[in-house]
């Protein structure tokens, strides 16, 4: 990866919430224009503070990047705000989905454009592109998002970010209580809105074997640590992260028991 094709450049963070709990210790990763960059591992590894540090919103949580650097297209943005990230094409999709859900999926979706000034037309012009991408939104578009399925707020979600135009889109826990074959088309359309559309996205995922089917690189972290890192091909056919992460061996599947046992000796972490 050259640094010319570099969008993002996280380079050695750390992050301490409460002034006193370290949470991400020296995590550095890069993301290419147009690429699929996945962050996985368990629960609590630190995936949504990077994401949060990524786009600025730590300080809500009282969290905040105490060390390393963080570059948009060489630029420094640590001291830039989420408002200031939207406007250079970064956009955060939360985990949970957090729709409105007293509007509908429509007005959902144009909450997205609120930052745009490029007028009505181009914005239902984006609005007709995340129909083609989304058509059960279309079909849903007048129901109050409240009472639509768990797939569909993701997928507004999704649409939402969308609409503001985004250059690279931050997605945490997609498939979070999704049901496997709405996680496959979530997944799906994400491919599509890349290799289409030229989106960048940074997806935070426990769902290693989903993530690496669809992403291009992948950064394993573990207490706060990138533990492994390489391409997804070669991180999904790695015999640690099947045993680790799949389940699986160079035996076949592995029993809960044995998992766990694996997870104890890990030979990467000190």
């Amino acid at each position: 990866m050259t640094t010319a094709n570099l969008l993002l450049n996280v380079n050695s963070i750390e992050v301490i919430y409460n002034h006193v709990i370290l949470v991400l210790k020296g995590v550095s990763f890069s993301v290419p224009e147009r690429g699929i960059v996945a962050l996985l591992g368990g629960n609590g590894a630190g995936k949504t503070t990077t994401l949060r540090a990524v786009s600025n919103l730590l300080a809500g949580e009282r969290g905040a990047v105490t060390k390393g650097t963080i570059e948009l297209r060489g630029e420094r943005i640590e001291a830039l705000t989420p408002a200031d990230l939207v406007k250079r094409g970064v956009i955060q999709v939360m985990e949970g989905r957090h729709c409105f859900g007293h509007l509908t999926i429509e007005e959902n979706l144009l909450t997205g454009a609120y930052t745009r000034s490029d007028g009505k037309a181009a914005v239902a012009a984006t609005l007709e592109k995340v129909y083609n991408y989304f058509p059960r939104l279309k079909t849903r578009r007048t129901s109050q998002a409240a009472y639509t399925s768990g797939g569909e707020q993701q997928m507004t979600a999704i649409g939402r970010a969308l609409m503001a135009n985004p250059s690279m889109v931050l997605l945490d826990e997609p498939s979070m209580g999704l049901a496997p074959q709405i996680v496959d088309e979530v997944f799906s359309i994400v491919k599509d809105l890349n290799q289409k559309e030229g989106v960048t996205f940074l997806l935070a995922e426990q769902n290693t074997n989903m993530a690496l089917r669809y992403a291009d690189f992948g950064y394993i972290l573990e207490n706060g640590r990138v533990v492994m890192e390489g391409q997804a091909e070669d991180l999904r056919n790695n015999e640690d992260v099947k045993e680790f992460y799949l389940g699986l061996s160079s035996a076949g599947r592995k029993s809960f028991r044995e998992v766990k046992h694996y997870r104890r000796r890990k030979r990467w972490l000190a």
